[in-house]
């Protein structure tokens, strides 16, 4: 029997590994590149996704998750899944990647987050852990706690490292060695 856990990792795959020669965000070169929109942006996917994400929430009792702009269907899809069940719905804090012009031209959309609160913040890949890093500060003024990184895919190359020297724990629904490697 699949579990939903074995069909996203056949998704992920089959979609998401692109092999070739690419530079990350970190400015490392690599020979795979990870793009899990090619599977959150699909329903199937997304709902996987979203769905295990969720679990690992639940488990953690956090009350919202929050992740940067680039994220923001999977933020989506994890509050809206939230409301289907008896436990309270979580909130969502999508962190812009750059400064709005216009409106209230604030660094985080979504409801305000309220101090001493637990959240998750989500990430499709890591790699040093850079952008949770500059979540983590976009967050800091607010008050909220984050509990853990969950995150689709850890590229394993020194974000869990790096986020444990800062106290925080990495979640990782995948880990690059499950892939294999380009044949």
């Amino acid at each position: 029997m699949t579990t939903p856990r074995d069909e996203l990792h056949r998704l992920l795959a089959e979609r998401a590994f692109r092999w070739g020669d690419f530079v990350l965000a970190s400015g490392r070169r690599s020979d795979y590149f990870f793009d899990g929109k090619q599977v959150t942006l699909e329903g199937r996917g997304l709902f996987l996704a979203a769905s295990l994400m969720l679990a690992r929430c639940r488990e953690l009792g956090v009350t919202a998750v929050a992740g940067d702009d680039g994220v923001g269907p999977l933020l989506g899809a994890i509050v809206a899944l939230s409301a289907a069940g008896s436990d309270p719905p979580l909130r969502a804090f999508m962190i812009r990647k750059g400064e709005k012009a216009h409106g209230t031209a604030a660094k985080i959309a979504g409801p305000a987050p309220v101090q001493g609160e637990r959240v998750a913040l989500i990430e499709d890949v890591v790699t040093t852990g850079g952008s949770a890093f500059r979540a983590l500060e976009v967050l800091a003024p607010t008050g909220v706690r984050v509990a853990e990184v969950v995150v689709l895919v850890d590229r394993e190359e020194g974000a869990e490292a790096a986020l444990r020297e800062r106290s925080l724990p990495l979640h990782a629904l995948f880990r690059r060695s499950e892939f294999g490697t380009h044949s």
